[in-house]
């Protein structure tokens, strides 16, 4: 016999008092709202509708476009980075930013 198969037999099905006790809900039935009720509801909904449309027009207004922009630049800086190391194979000893921009100063002082 297939254990899949006995393990089937195992489950047991609930009784017809224990389904009769369940809360029944039609599908076809509404909720029982009173008109007051039912105008606070539609307005609480009609306000999450308008403020789900707030937050998606930040997003797609302000959010996105900035974030695209800064993305956007970071990835081109990094892609001429990489031509110009590709383009013109130049060994840099310089790494750190103080000593780069001890470097300049140095250089424009000694230019004047």
């Amino acid at each position: 016999m297939d254990p899949a198969a006995s393990s089937y037999a195992e489950i047991p099905t609930p009784s017809i008092d224990e389904v009769d006790s369940l809360p029944s809900s039609s599908a076809g039935s509404t909720t029982s709202y009173s008109p007051s009720e039912e105008e606070e509801h539609s307005d609480a909904e009609r306000e999450w509708r308008e403020s789900l449309q707030q937050l998606e027009l930040l997003l797609t207004m302000v959010l996105v476009p900035y974030l695209g922009k800064y993305f956007g630049r970071k990835c081109a800086y990094w892609g001429w980075a990489k031509f110009m190391e590709w383009n013109y194979p130049v060994k840099i000893e310089i790494t750190s930013p103080g000593t780069f921009k001890a470097a300049g100063a140095v250089e424009a002082a000694a230019s004047l």
